[in-house]
Formats: structure tokens, sequence, C-alpha cells
């Protein structure tokens, strides 16, 4: 069971009153990080409101109220998004799809489009995903080591291949496979990467730089914020993401894709910090 929320602009019908020519509407899935909850997306809606799209966002299994008892960082994770984005797809009233991820959520959405070609999915917001899961909690070790924690090289390789053969046994994954930099030359949905200068927990030059560098599709940006992993985006960043998501997702509807210039009155008109039903 998967918990999920859906909130859309009050003329959107949904399922039980929606009929076969009920306006379909573009939409944003948000995907939480580690550790974290859908309740994360409320920073977004805001925004989806005012650019007219419904934000859909679900806790992964693991997390929040849905079932499961573990959380994989991306693996088992990737599953629980294609049964979202299936249920949406036969939604009557859900048009193209942005995917929207930070951290696991962003590793997530990398995973899950890499082997695919979904035709559903116009576009991603990856927040500061990881490359390589093992190549990460090496950078964690060689952090402990510069702040005086004296341990053999040795010593860390038998813990890691201890908690490695743990998870397998227990989780049933190989935490080896968590590497989307091993696949992100198969990605082809445009992309537009996030980055904090001061991420301490996920450094921005191994991880989100090189992730933006292999990606496959020519149609990728990258954005570097102040801040650190955990920081609160700026409105600059949801004036970027705004535009990114508008250009791609309305190439198919009325609206001439790319032009983003209403989108000024729009960031402007809002407290980032406030969901909708808070605001002046």
């Amino acid at each position: 069971r998967i918990v999920c929320s859906h909130w859309a602009p009050a003329d959107l019908h949904f399922p039980a009153t929606a009929s076969k020519n009920s306006k379909k509407r573009a939409c944003v899935v948000y995907l939480h990080g580690n550790a974290s909850g859908r309740v994360e997306a409320l920073s977004q809606l805001s925004l989806c409101l005012a650019l007219d799209v419904s934000l859909f966002a679900f806790d992964f299994t693991g997390s929040g109220l849905s079932d499961g008892d573990y959380v994989s960082l991306g693996h088992f994770e990737r599953a629980d998004l294609g049964a979202v984005l299936t249920h949406l797809k036969t939604s009557r009233n859900v048009g193209q799809v942005a995917l929207w991820g930070r951290s696991m959520g962003a590793v997530t959405a990398l995973l899950y489009s890499a082997p695919r070609d979904d035709l559903s999915v116009a576009c991603m917001i990856l927040d500061s995903p990881f490359a390589d899961l093992a190549q990460l909690a090496e950078e964690m070790f060689d952090k402990g080591r510069d702040a005086g924690l004296n341990v053999p090289s040795f010593v860390f390789s038998i813990a890691l291949r201890m908690i490695r053969n743990s998870v397998q046994k227990t989780a049933g994954f190989d935490i080896k496979d968590l590497s989307p930099i091993s696949s992100v030359r198969r990605c082809f949905v445009p992309a537009l990467f996030v980055c904090a200068t001061h991420d301490d927990l996920i450094p921005m030059e191994l991880h989100a730089v090189k992730l933006h560098e292999k990606y496959g599709s020519d149609q990728k940006r990258l954005i570097v914020v102040a801040g650190d992993h955990n920081t609160p985006r700026p409105v600059s960043l949801l004036y970027a993401a705004g535009s990114y998501i508008e250009t791609h997702l309305r190439r198919n509807e009325t609206r001439e894709g790319g032009d983003t210039s209403y989108l000024d009155d729009i960031v402007d008109s809002f407290d980032v910090d406030k969901t909708p039903w808070d605001q002046n």
C-alpha cells in the first residue's frame, strides 16, 4: 500500500467525477528524500498550482504512512514510482508528467528512467542525487579520517563488505547496484540538475556535476544554489524549475512552449515558505 496525496486546481475533476471528455492537466510527481515523506512536496505546491498543473506526492514504501519495512535509497523506490505512473496513466484527468526528486527521490527518478523510454515523463528536476552509493560511503569514511578518526582502510573495506552482505540477506538488493552514474548515458528525458555549494553530505563536484556531464540527453541543465544538502531552495530556483517544467510540459498544449514571461508575476506573488491556504 502506497499512501498518496494529489493536489489540483479547483476545476480539475478527480476520477469519481471525471468523464472521457474531462480536461487532462499536466502533473508534477514529487519524490521525497531519505528519512522524509510526501510532506516535502508542500514547498512546491504553490508553484505547481500557479502553473495550472496538479501536484502528486506519495510516501515511498518504508517511509511515511506507506507499507514496507525498508528504505533502499532508490532500488525498490523505482518500482513504487512505476506503480504511481501506471496509476496516473489510467487517470482521465492527468496528461504528461514531470518528475521532481530530491536526494533519494532524484536517484529514484534516474534509476527509473535509465532503462525506459517512458513518453509520459516530459522532464525531471533532480535535486542533489548521489552518483554511486559505494563511492559516497567511501567519501564519508575519508571525511571521518580527515576529522581525526584513525581507522585503517582495510577496516572500511571489511565493514562495507559486511554491510553489503547484510543488506543482500535482509532487504534483498545489492548496494553496488545503486549507481546512477553507470546508466545515466541511457537517460534521455530532459533534466534539470540542482546542487548546493556547501553540500557536505553529497558533494556536488563528485556527484551532481558528474551526473550532469554524463547524462545522455542534450536537453540538460545544471543549477548551483547556495547552501547545503537540506537548505531550503531559493525563489530563483523555483523560477528556473517552473520555467523548465513549463517549457517541456506545454509543448503539446495550447500555450506555446517556452513562453515563460508570465512566471515573473507568479513567483513574486507568493511566499515559498507557505502553503497556498496560508498565502496573504
